[in-house]
């Protein structure tokens, strides 16, 4: 059976459209499809995205919150993707949705990571640190903010002259390249979560090595295109 995959967002959604255009460009070969967008935000942008590709998108005010479980199990949901979520996602949720939900993080975690870290936050906090890496996590999602176990990172260089906004712009152009690729392999089966907390891949761990803008082989070479995926 084909995923079933809902996406939580609260701003703009731009890890949805990649994820959507990803998908459309593996065509019959996707693993699965985007069902749901759901938003805390009656005005989110991302819920706008949804429906132009004619996908249900739903407000989640509190109480919709609360029966999120429910809300996700009448639509036969397979799988949850955070796309900029902002809200702490409720137990019931994460733990029927074990090893089948995830979330992005525009840091190398568990550094710049936990509650209150998210979007400018982050950068902003790299850039005060002083460090001269940073990146994207792709990490199963838990009960606890930016604790789930980690499923791929790719790095990025983080230069003496940036800014937390230079930064969010080198960070976001990754997420969008290895996030859907991840939600792609977790959707096909290819990417578990066993009952130790370990995660499987086919290549035991996913792992990009290369910088973004380095003069070596990218990163994304690392993929299947869509054609041979």
């Amino acid at each position: 059976m084909n995923a079933r995959i809902a996406v939580l967002a609260s701003g703009g959604g731009s890890n949805l459209q990649a994820l959507l255009d990803y998908f459309a460009r593996l065509g019959d070969k996707a693993p699965g499809s985007v069902v749901l967008v759901a938003s805390d935000k009656a005005d989110a942008l991302a819920l706008e995205r949804a429906r132009r590709r004619d996908i249900e998108a739903l407000f989640l005010d509190a109480d919709a919150r609360r029966d999120l479980a429910t809300i996700l199990a009448e639509r036969q949901i397979t799988h949850v993707v955070l796309a900029g979520y902002m809200r702490l996602v409720a137990e019931s949720v994460t733990k029927a949705f074990r090893g089948r939900i995830v979330n992005v993080h525009p840091a190398l975690l568990p550094s710049f990571g936990g509650k209150g870290m998210y979007g400018h936050h982050v950068h902003e906090a790299v850039v005060a640190s002083g460090t001269r890496v940073s990146g994207a996590t792709v990490h199963f999602v838990d009960e606890v903010y930016d604790h789930g176990a980690t499923i791929a990172q790719w790095p990025i260089p983080v230069f003496a002259g940036d800014t937390p906004a230079t930064v969010a712009v080198r960070v976001l152009e990754i997420e969008h390249q290895l996030y859907p690729r991840v939600v792609a392999e977790l959707a096909a089966g290819r990417i578990t979560l066993d009952a130790t907390g370990r995660v499987r891949t086919p290549h035991d761990l996913i792992a990009f090595p290369h910088f973004v803008g380095s003069d070596e082989a990218g990163a994304a070479d690392a993929w299947p295109s869509p054609q041979e995926h």
